[in-house]
């Protein structure tokens, strides 16, 4: 059977969050990319809530950025998505990469987090 590329990926993320799972104390920050955008949010999977929410179309990032598909918007939402975990009181997390390999957008964010003060 041929499988493509995205249905890979979705059977792999699937794997995965069945470890990965985040609490308040340490919630799982979940990385989604598209073909124009970037999205990065904190989710509380104990009580199902979403605690933060970062993208390149949020409104601290919607005129600064050239284009929302690049490691430069990645790495722009990683670490304004860090300064509000820290805000927030939250230093700790788990790292959830969608099934996404860890290169190129995915690890931009990834180093702009960590550089910011997350640790995961």
């Amino acid at each position: 059977m041929a499988y493509n590329r995205e249905l890979l990926r979705v059977m792999r993320h699937k794997r995965i969050r069945k470890k990965v799972s985040g609490t308040p104390e340490r919630p799982r920050m979940c990385i989604k990319r598209s073909l124009k955008h970037t999205y990065a949010q904190l989710v509380d999977d104990v009580t199902g809530k979403t605690l933060l929410t970062v993208s390149t179309l949020s409104k601290e990032l919607k005129g600064k950025l050239k284009t929302g598909d690049n490691q430069a918007a990645a790495e722009a939402i990683g670490s304004l998505l860090a300064k509000k975990c820290i805000e927030k009181g939250i230093k700790n997390i788990v790292f959830d990469r969608s099934g996404y390999i860890y290169h190129g957008k995915v690890k931009k964010l990834a180093e702009a987090a960590r550089k910011e003060g997350l640790v995961f």
